[in-house]
Formats: structure tokens, C-alpha cells, sequence
């Protein structure tokens, strides 16, 4: 096991992986940026490195920097977190160039899941259904002639594409060329990559995806299902765990899908295999190379450190159970908590004057958080996601209502109040919603 890893993240996620490392006994290492020196991940860690200025670019995304303090503290392993570097190949290579370990699949499994075309065609080799689709497009002729073939509307992709970034949903010809061009601007601006292919878009589905783990010895194993289709401008609002509505030969079939399609690259340690659920058929999306933000609604479920076995497996530890192992009678909840103006839903910013965080029998706020912590405008504006588990769903859905009713922060604007609208909403207590949710409730 390793004895020291540097955790190149901040915020929420670098918090949860220091708990973790600390329950291992491992020691930590934080890095942060100039904006970050009163972060909380800072106070926790063992050692604590300022790597550059404000801007991610100077200093989470700073690779050599990050590298020069790995070796400098002698860290033998590298936690990228999510986001960020965690899907880098390239950082994932320069890791194992200077004998460091990188938390995740390895750079030849990421480069080839990070490329969706590419990702297309391995999932359908692995006998994973994919919707209707395209190559690579070489330019908006091409785009035109394909949207004929598979029939409006359909969604333009960026191959690198993340975070809601690099789509665009057209439903008819006369929209296809400035969304092709905002496309391929907006994916040169944040992937440096503005490869684009399109799918036929599908209306009413379902998001649900399956959550994996694998070890260095062939062991594949499915923890769970979330559905993650309560979604604003594709960004993820409210996650849970398992699914509803999803029936269970569907569910079986889904998570022999992402197994298959895990052992069909050699996957290694945790990740997150995303589908379209149409009625009773599931296509495949896209496949997460790393630590997924909603990891912990499948915890509260399944029972397992999801985040431990992920440090684990990554050090060459085969996994200590099996399938039959993993529990799925129980239901959770994850509601996402942005610095965000209600109305406008336009990032906040602030100083948190006053904080109470909910408590009780499987309450989870997971955050980086507290009284006096200043809000700057320079990072994602995810405060933290408060998180609740229950026998059932409606007993979930009301353990949710208590919690957010006692959630209190002070100085900065944020979104609670939204979380119980949809815990009030007829279609989303029934289950029986889709991605187009957020337009009916908001």
C-alpha cells in the first residue's frame, strides 16, 4: 500500500480523499492555488504546497508544478480527484514517467475512452448497444448529410467533451451549421480539441449509469446504478441510487454491459459507465475515467469506500469481494448545493457568515465548507452535496425534505430552495421522470 499520495485537487473532493487516505493510515499531500490558501483540503493534508496563481491554469492544471512537489515530498502516488487532470492522459503518462502512480485506469485506457467516437467503437465490439451515430465530421456538409440519414433532431458532441461542455441538441437543418461552428469553438476553448460527431438525439430518455470497480486481476464488479437524469443545461442537479422504474432484467443487462465493456479495455480501479435509457433499451453514452462527483449516493448504498478500493486497487490490492457481496436493498439520495443566484442561476460568490449542516441517521454532507470561508470566483461552484439514504425511496425522499429544511447557510446565495420543489413534485416522487424534468419543475 502506498505510504504517501498527493491529492492534485481541491475543494469537496480533495476533502473526501484525505478522510480516506487518513482511515488508511496513509499520509496526504495537498497542493492549492494562491485563491486557496484558507481551503480546508490545506489544513487537512500532512504537507501543503502553494503550486501557483488563482487561475486553474497556473496551478491545478499545472503539471510540471504538480509533478516537482510529488517528487519533492516523495509522494508515491498522485490522486487526481475528479475533474481537472482526471481524465488527462497525458498527466496520467508523465506519472508513470517519473515512477509516480496515478490513481486511475492508466493513460492508454483513458485516451481511449476520452475519444467518444473511439469509445463508440470499442462499446460496440464489447457487444454495448450505441445509438445511431457518426465518425469524426470533417466539416458541416458532412454534418448535413448524416443529420438526413439519421433523422432530426439529433445532438452534436464534442469527442472531448465534459461538464455539460461541447453539445448542442438540433432539431432542424436551418440550426445544424452554427451549432456544428459553436460546437467546435466552444470545444477548442475547453478541450483544446474541436473534433465533433453527432447521435441521433433521443426525447423522454432516462440518464442512468453504472458504477464500476476493477481490480488488477480481471475482477469486474458493477456497484450500483444512479439515475442522473434531474439535469440543468446537461449539468447534474439530483443523482440516486438505484435507479427507479428501471426493471430489473433491464438493470441486470446494463450492468453486464458495463462490465463487459470495462474487461474489453482492461479496466483497473473505479469508473463510470453512462447510458440513454429509452423504454426498456439502453445505449451507451460515455465512459468515466475517473472518480465520479456522485460516488457517494452509491456508497450510502452499497457499503463500500468506494474511494478506498479505488486507492487499493490502484496500489495492486485484487478486490476482497464479490457481486453477492454488494448490497442494493436500501435507497439514497444526492442533491447538489451551488453558489448560484436562484432566479438567474448565474455562480455567487461571498463569505459563508453562518453554516449548519443537517444531521441524523444516514445524513451526509459532503463538503469543504465552514463558518468564514470566502467563496472566490475562480472555481466550480459546487459548495457541496448533501446526501441521505433510507429502507426506501419515499423514506429517502422525506429524510431528504427534513435535511434541506435544516440546511442553513448564511452570506452565500445558493440553490437549496430548488432541491425541495422537486422533492414536492408529483413526477419525481413517482420516479417515472425524465432529462426534460428540470424544464417542467424550474
Amino acid at each position: 500500500m502506498f505510504s504517501k499520495i498527493l491529492i492534485a485537487n481541491r475543494g469537496e473532493v480533495a476533502v473526501r480523499v484525505i478522510r480516506a487516505c487518513k482511515e488508511m493510515g496513509i499520509k496526504t499531500v495537498a497542493i492549492y492555488s494562491a485563491a486557496d490558501r484558507d481551503a480546508l483540503h490545506v489544513e487537512m493534508a500532512d504537507e501543503s504546497y502553494c503550486i501557483g496563481g488563482p487561475l486553474v491554469k497556473d496551478s491545478y492544471l499545472n503539471m510540471a508544478a504538480i509533478i516537482t512537489v510529488a517528487k519533492k515530498s516523495e509522494a508515491e502516488a498522485i490522486h487526481p480527484g475528479y475533474g481537472m487532470l482526471s481524465e488527462n492522459p497525458e498527466f496520467a503518462r508523465i506519472c508513470e514517467e517519473n515512477e509516480i502512480t496515478f490513481i486511475g485506469p492508466g493513460y492508454e485506457v483513458m485516451a481511449k475512452m476520452g475519444q467518444k467516437e473511439l469509445a463508440r467503437e470499442i462499446a460496440t465490439k464489447a457487444n454495448v448497444p450505441i445509438c445511431p451515430g457518426s465518425d469524426l465530421l470533417k466539416n458541416v456538409e458532412e454534418a448535413v448529410n448524416v443529420a438526413k440519414e439519421i433523422g432530426y433532431p439529433v445532438i452534436l458532441k464534442a469527442r472531448a467533451g465534459g461538464g455539460g461542455k461541447g453539445i448542442r441538441i438540433v432539431r432542424e437543418e436551418a440550426e445544424l451549421e452554427n451549432a456544428f461552428y459553436q460546437v467546435k469553438k466552444e470545444a477548442k476553448s475547453s478541450f483544446a480539441d474541436d473534433e465533433v460527431f453527432m447521435e441521433k438525439y433521443l426525447e423522454g430518455v432516462k440518464h442512468v449509469e453504472v458504477q464500476i470497480i476493477a481490480d488488477k486481476y480481471g475482477k469486474v464488479l458493477a456497484l450500483g446504478d444512479r439515475d442522473c437524469s434531474v439535469q440543468r443545461k446537461n449539468q447534474k442537479l439530483i443523482e440516486e441510487c438505484p435507479a427507479p422504474v428501471l426493471a430489473e432484467d433491464v438493470r441486470e443487462k446494463m450492468y453486464e454491459a458495463a462490465k463487459g465493456l470495462a474487461k474489453a479495455v482492461g479496466y483497473v480501479t473505479v469508473g463510470t459507465v453512462e447510458f440513454l435509457l429509452h423504454g426498456n433499451d439502453f445505449y451507451f453514452m460515455e465512459m468515466n475515467t475517473r472518480l465520479q462527483v456522485e460516488h457517494s449516493v452509491t456508497e450510502m448504498v452499497c457499503g463500500i469506500d468506494i474511494v478506498e478500493w479505488q486507492i487499493r486497487t490502484a496500489a495492486g490490492v485484487a478486490l476482497a469481494f464479490d457481486q453477492d457481496n454488494i448490497l442494493r436493498n436500501r435507497h439514497a439520495i444526492e442533491c447538489r448545493i451551488c453558489a448560484e443566484d436562484s432566479a438567474t442561476f448565474t455562480p455567487a460568490t461571498g463569505k459563508v457568515e453562518l453554516l449548519h449542516v443537517p444531521g441524523g441517521v444516514d445524513v451526509r454532507f459532503d463538503s469543504a465548507l465552514y463558518t468564514n470561508y470566502e467563496i472566490t470566483p475562480f472555481y466550480d461552484s459546487m459548495l457541496g452535496k448533501l446526501i441521505v439514504c433510507a429502507s426506501t425511496r419515499d423514506g429517502a425522499i422525506r429524510k431528504m425534505k427534513s435535511a434541506l429544511s435544516e440546511f442553513v447557510l448564511v452570506g452565500v446565495s445558493n440553490n437549496r430552495d430548488i432541491f425541495m420543489k422537486f422533492m414536492n413534485n408529483s413526477r419525481f416522487v413517482s420516479g417515472n421522470y425524465d432529462t426534460g424534468i428540470c424544464k417542467k419543475v424550474l
